[in-house]
């Protein structure tokens, strides 16, 4: 999804649930690959000095950064389930806009976006 235009406005849990029925064909075919890379990412996302949930909110400003679509559906809802606060996901912001100049302004715009409505799905749920 990286580098195709954006829209003004994404129902993120949808982009998120289209992705998981998209990775499926690919996790068949190169399930060594996909398992190594499952695996990296537990490795990656094991709190030691840093918290889970800070892992996730770097990983979400990488997503703005580096203007991947599917990264922030995906990223936006695992702060989500990591109990990150919007002010969180707003200071995240501030760092990918440091780092990723203008376009990083749209695209966090596109994660607040995103992590909005998963709040509203999980508070939804919740109630």
């Amino acid at each position: 999804m990286k580098d195709q235009p954006m829209s003004a406005t994404h129902d993120w849990p949808d982009v998120a649930g289209d992705l998981v029925q998209a990775l499926k064909p690919l996790r068949a075919g190169a399930p060594d690959a996909m398992t190594a890379f499952s695996g990296l990412a537990r490795a990656a996302l094991e709190p030691k000095a840093l918290s889970t949930k800070t892992k996730e909110l770097i990983a979400l400003a990488i997503s703005v950064a580096t203007r991947c679509d599917g990264c922030i559906a995906f990223l936006a809802e695992a702060a989500v389930k990591q109990g990150a606060s919007r002010e969180e996901v707003m200071e995240t912001m501030g760092m990918a806009i440091y780092m990723g100049a203008g376009p990083s302004v749209m695209y966090a715009a596109q994660a607040l976006e995103a992590f909005d409505k998963f709040s509203a799905k999980a508070l939804a749920k919740a109630s």
